[in-house]
């Protein structure tokens, strides 16, 4: 199963397990990353699952934000980097074993 580590603001890095198909976001929800909130559940229709991509993983990632993910992102709660996604726009493949995830300070 892809390892994903999330790095917390602080600097804290936690790895897990996310399964091949499943988005960042309820990865790191089934996994107790209190930074990830996820409050539409996956629905697009939010952005309090906002993350970095880290920068070594930007290109492997894929294809950039929709415009809708874009919009959404408008409203987070911190600050929206060149790098930033909505993790429960991303999904994972075993090319993805590794990714590396930085979460903001707030989702709020």
């Amino acid at each position: 199963m892809p390892k994903v580590t999330f790095v917390a603001h602080d600097g804290r890095a936690t790895e897990v397990d996310v399964p091949v198909g499943e988005n960042l976001m309820r990865g790191a929800l089934y996994n107790g990353i209190e930074e990830i909130v996820g409050e539409c559940g996956g629905g697009l229709s939010c952005a309090t699952c906002h993350c970095y991509i880290d920068e070594d993983w930007t290109e492997r990632v894929g294809s950039p934000a929709s415009q809708a993910e874009e919009e959404l992102l408008e409203s987070a709660g911190a600050e929206v980097r060149p790098t930033s996604r909505l993790s429960c726009q991303v999904d994972m493949t075993e090319a993805l074993d590794g990714l590396v995830v930085h979460t903001p300070e707030t989702q709020y």
